[in-house]
């Protein structure tokens, strides 16, 4: 947890981009250089610093956006998923997570996701949120689990197992154990 300077604690953060991806290009444009240096064939100077800068100059701009637009942050007040921030006041629950062995969607599967992109962006997983009017919306984070995690425990440390929250009971012992051989998957 990391106390920030307007006096709320960071619970859980993903920057959604970072810095030292931007040197890669780069990086690799110098290792082409030493090659052609020590292997005594023509060096391509103007070529190499000119790719590098371009290369360089894209990923500074997918940085910024990723940064913008798919970072994620807790706090003990807000939930912030991109430039979208909902206080946690507004959240009724957090439901819990797909069943993979279910044939049916859930129904937070296809409520709006937080932010302002059209759907859960790409390498993320959606959560689903239950918010005090009823609504259901999707949050999303790279590391989903820890985001469940951090956000049941800001919510009041309710299990969203629970069959009062979700409106379904939870599955028994019986249900989540499988055979040995697999024939019942």
């Amino acid at each position: 947890m990391t106390d920030t300077g307007n006096g709320t604690t960071i619970l859980f953060a993903e920057p959604g981009a970072r810095w030292r991806s931007v040197a890669y290009g780069p990086l690799l444009c110098l290792i082409v250089l030493i090659l052609e240096l020590v292997t005594a064939a023509q060096v391509h100077w103007f070529a190499l610093i000119f790719c590098a800068a371009l290369i360089a100059g894209f990923v500074v701009l997918q940085v910024i956006a990723g940064q913008r637009h798919v970072s994620v942050e807790l706090t003990d007040t807000a939930l912030r998923e991109g430039t979208e921030t909902l206080p946690l006041a507004t959240i009724d629950a957090v439901l819990p997570e797909r069943d993979e062995d279910s044939w049916d969607d859930e129904d937070w599967e296809s409520a709006r996701s937080l932010g302002e992109l059209s759907g859960v962006p790409r390498r993320r997983k959606g959560i689903g949120l239950r918010l005090v009017d009823g609504a259901l919306v999707q949050a999303w984070a790279k590391d989903h689990r820890g985001l469940r995690a951090a956000l049941t425990e800001a919510l009041g440390g309710a299990d969203p197992d629970k069959a009062e929250d979700t409106g379904r009971a939870a599955p028994s012992t019986e249900e989540t154990e499988h055979s040995e051989n697999g024939a019942d998957r």
